[in-house]
């Protein structure tokens, strides 16, 4: 049985309830009701994996999302750039440390 033939029959059930007008107008609501769900089961199919979806992220999330990686991004250079000035200054620091420990050594 398909899905057309319970409205081939409530199309019937109607012409057949012509004498009375209450029945009628309920039969036609029927039949109406039931056109408009076939044709919402037929405009959304169900995905062909079997599986649901979850909705993908708005716009503004993924904006959030790209500034966070922005602002995170240049915390990161910052913070190399502070290693590095760091890096330097540990290396002047040990070279001059180690001049005086020679000097002494030497009796300077």
């Amino acid at each position: 049985m398909s899905e057309r033939d319970p409205l081939a029959q409530a199309e019937a059930a109607v012409r057949e309830a012509a004498t009375d007008t209450v029945a009628v107008q309920l039969a036609l609501a029927a039949v109406e009701l039931a056109k408009a769900a076939a044709a919402q089961q037929q405009a959304a199919p169900a995905p062909a994996c079997g599986h649901q979806h979850k909705p993908g992220r708005s716009a503004g999330e993924w904006l959030g999302i790209g500034c966070a990686v922005c602002v995170g991004g240049i915390g990161l250079a910052f913070a190399s750039i502070a290693l590095a000035i760091l890096g330097g200054c540990a290396a002047i620091v040990l070279l001059i440390v180690r001049d005086l420990w020679r000097d002494m050594q030497r009796g300077r």
